[in-house]
This record gives structure tokens, sequence and C-alpha cells, in this order.
């Protein structure tokens, strides 16, 4: 499906939420907007992810254009440790092995802006992870899956393996809840 006539601007390099969107029929271009995305002190994950969404979509702002962007986030067990991008394998390690057998929440914030329009929400769904054991992290983490993926995996990869039960939006941990984001296109464009 097209938003014809707007050109639409995916902000974001992610391979998944280009993928997403080409399953959904959008004909898009990617711009990858440069915005700083380190959490501010005692910030939720929910207004985090929303923050950074609206910035990466004014970063990449064109007049008449539909622009959309995100930013996910895995919260830990006990909700204050935030787990972006692991910065190596033995970050990534550590990452899962806080994450294992345990159920943690993932938040994708995103922004969906045409002109003076936008709609910006987060998501959040629960993800139960299945025991592991450090070698069955690390074998994952050797994949190289994992390293650009908050959290240290990929719902819709290998490590689809590790995930015992989903609650909430699937395309949401993948990196887009588009079925939210299908709502706030319709609505934004119709205007």
């Amino acid at each position: 499906m097209a938003l014809q006539p707007y050109p639409v601007i995916l902000a974001s390099t992610s391979p998944r939420r280009r993928a997403l969107l080409r399953w959904m029929g959008v004909r898009f271009r990617v711009a990858s907007p440069s915005v700083d995305e380190k959490r501010l002190t005692g910030e939720a994950p929910r207004i985090m992810v929303r923050r950074l969404a609206r910035d990466k979509a004014r970063a990449c702002f064109k007049k008449d254009a539909v622009v959309i962007a995100a930013d996910t986030v895995v919260v830990a067990p006990g909700g204050r440790l935030v787990l972006g991008k692991p910065k190596n394998a033995q970050d990534a390690v550590r990452m899962l092995m806080l994450l294992q057998g345990k159920t943690h929440t993932v938040w994708t914030g995103f922004c969906v802006l045409h002109n003076q329009t936008s709609c910006v929400r987060a998501v959040a769904t629960r993800v139960t992870f299945r025991e592991m054991t450090r070698s069955d992290c690390t074998k994952y983490v050797s994949s190289g899956e994992p390293m650009d993926k908050a959290g240290a995996y990929a719902a819709q990869g290998m490590g689809m393996t590790l995930i015992k039960r989903i609650s909430g939006s699937y395309t949401n941990v993948v990196g887009l809840p588009m079925c939210e984001v299908w709502e706030c296109l319709q609505n934004v464009t119709k205007r």
C-alpha cells in the first residue's frame, strides 16, 4: 500500500524495521538520524523511547513527507536496568545472562510525523526467556546475530529459540509495533 501522494521516510537504518515496512507494502526511503541516544537521569524507559523517536523524526523532517522513526530498548527484570545494543561479545553474554529464565519488557517508542501533525507512542511487550547456561549464551553470541540489537537478541532470528513466551506485540520486539504504527499512519495522513 502506498501512502501517496506523500513520500515516506524511515528515519532508521535498521534492516528489521525496513523489512516490516516492506511487508506492509509501504514504499519508503531510508534516512539516518543523528541523535544522542543517551538516557537522561531518572528518565523512565517509556518516556525515553518516545523522546528519542520524536527527536529522530524531527532530525529527518522533510516538508510534505511522512517520517517514521523509532527507538527500542529492553528493560531487564526489576524494571531499572535499560539494555541497549551490546558493546562487545562479553557485554552481549552479560545481557543474556540477566534475561535468561526471566521475563523482561521491550519498549519501542515511535513517531509518525507529517508536516505539523505527529503521533508519538510507546508500546510495551513482555518477553519470557527459557533457562540458559553461560555456554548457551556464548554460543548464541558467537553467531554474531545479537551484536546490533537491544538486549542482545533477535526475536525474528536464531534468538527465537531463547523465547518461551511473548505477551503483546511480536513486531514490537522486532523493532516496530506495526498495528499501532499503521493506526498512526492512517490518522496523520488523512488530515
